[in-house]
């Protein structure tokens, strides 16, 4: 678990594009877990493999997944050789999801919902975010990388 707040919040590249009181929200999730006693890793993965039951019954869940899904299918599109469509993803991102509490999952949503209507796509941006930090320039430059990989293996 993180040490402090400003480093979870710079260091979660997966989250990064989300706003900052829904990631002070997870935090508190991750902490009140934490001061628990639970490993909310752990129960992720106990619940991907059915060895638990539902974590969360949250509709919202289905809704953050259905539009983080098409966004995954539409970077992959621009940029098959970089971004993979994995066959777990679903799985993956429903309980990942059910570890979330529902004031989590509610702002969640709303900033799902906010990038949807802007015609924003988080999966992309996040991507962007991530790479850029590995020190390229964009998804641009890492699909034309892969491009001639996959040109000298041939």
């Amino acid at each position: 678990m993180p040490g402090n707040a400003e480093n979870f919040l710079s260091d979660a590249w997966s989250h990064s594009v989300l706003a900052a009181d829904t990631l002070t929200s997870y935090l508190q999730d991750l902490e009140t877990a934490a001061a628990a006693g639970r490993n909310l890793m752990t129960e992720k993965y106990a619940r991907m493999e059915n060895l638990i039951p539902s974590l969360n019954e949250n509709e919202l869940i289905y809704k953050i997944v259905d539009i983080e899904r098409k966004w995954l299918s539409e970077v992959h599109k621009k940029y098959p050789l970089t971004i993979a469509v994995e066959g777990g993803f679903t799985t993956y991102a429903v309980c990942e999801l059910e570890t979330y509490s529902d004031a989590t999952l509610n702002l969640y949503y709303r900033d799902i919902f906010l990038a949807a209507t802007q015609k924003r796509n988080l999966v992309e941006e996040r991507y962007q975010y991530l790479y850029g930090n590995l020190g390229f320039k964009d998804l641009e430059e890492v699909e034309a990388l892969a491009q001639k990989r996959a040109a000298v293996k041939e």
